[in-house]
């Protein structure tokens, strides 16, 4: 097998696991592809690809993630995640570790984990290296990355829900809240809200954004309920689709092109978290986007006219 035919095999592990330490799809793509320029005019003989290439990844968003925080701390509005819409890679013997590594709500836990922490978590708990690939991976001991595993496993676990909802237990109430939304239904949205529900945007600076998290139930249903129906009178329609890993949408314009996405935790049979992303650097990957601050323009317009 030749090089480029080894890493296109591995090029969906890459990615997840550059994803997972970066916590951006376009960051991750440029990890990969440096990746692959490194293997590709490497002259020493490789025993296994996917060691060097897993190792490799490694280092390279290790030390994107460095400069990266940088950014992130000076970061207009509250940072998420680059949305995600379907994860390359599959492993059937770690499916469930797959699907909760990528959502938002987990990667903003990595977030609290130094850069080397973040990287051992991914590898162990979520890809199931073993701790002599770690280490090679990471420049450190065996015993140090075992230190790592340790302390970010902990950090993980303390900010975990204990009784996050079943995959159908989310698909079924995600269903009745974009019926609820469609309508306008402030009650049928506020029944399934948490009494201390948040909804959290991330405009960048570069979008229209909520000056500030929205919390409480009667807040965010009644927010929700006057916004969308405006929202489809210029047009605006959705798409329900699962987002890193959990019920969501992509909104888009009359043209199709990108609003946002929209992505729904749920914890105790009651939705606790919504998170829309609507910076348009962290859309592209998505298709064509959309003019948000013309739409945002609309339907202050019409809100004016009712």
């Amino acid at each position: 097998m030749s090089r480029t035919e080894e890493f296109q095999e591995l090029r969906s592990l890459l990615f997840s696991i550059a994803y997972r330490i970066l916590g951006g799809v376009s960051e991750a793509e440029d990890a990969v592809q440096e990746t692959w320029l490194r293997y590709e005019t490497s002259p020493a003989h490789v025993r296994s690809a996917r060691a060097f290439l897993s190792a490799t990844v490694t280092r390279i968003s290790i030390d994107v993630l460095r400069s990266a925080r940088v950014r992130r701390e000076e970061y207009v509005g509250q940072w998420l995640p680059e949305p995600l819409l379907t994860d390359p890679y599959e492993d059937p013997e770690r499916s469930a570790e797959l699907a909760d590594s990528v959502s938002m709500a987990a990667l903003l836990l990595l977030e609290r984990l130094s850069p080397l922490e973040r990287a051992v978590f991914v590898l162990r708990e979520v890809f199931g290296f073993g701790f002599p690939e770690i280490a090679s991976a990471v420049g450190r001991s065996e015993a140090a990355c075992r230190q790592l595993a340790v302390r970010a496993r902990r950090h993980m676990d303390e900010g975990r829900p204990r009784f996050e909802a079943a995959r159908g237990e989310r698909e079924e109430l995600a269903s009745r809240f974009f019926d609820a939304l469609r309508d306008g239904d402030v009650a049928g949205l506020r029944e399934l809200l948490a009494a201390d529900v948040s909804m959290v945007g991330d405009g960048g600076g570069k979008a229209p954004q909520l000056a500030r998290d929205v919390i409480g139930a009667e807040t965010v249903a009644r927010l929700l309920a006057s916004a969308f129906p405006r929202m489809a009178r210029v047009g605006v329609t959705f798409e329900p689709h699962e987002v890193n890993g959990r019920p969501g949408a992509v909104f888009r314009d009359r043209d199709g092109k990108v609003l946002h996405t929209l992505a729904l935790d749920v914890l105790d049979g009651q939705i606790q978290t919504i998170q829309t992303v609507i910076n348009p650097d962290k859309l592209g990957h998505l298709g064509p986007v959309a003019d948000a601050w013309a739409i945002h323009r609309a339907v202050r317009e019409v809100g004016r006219r009712r």
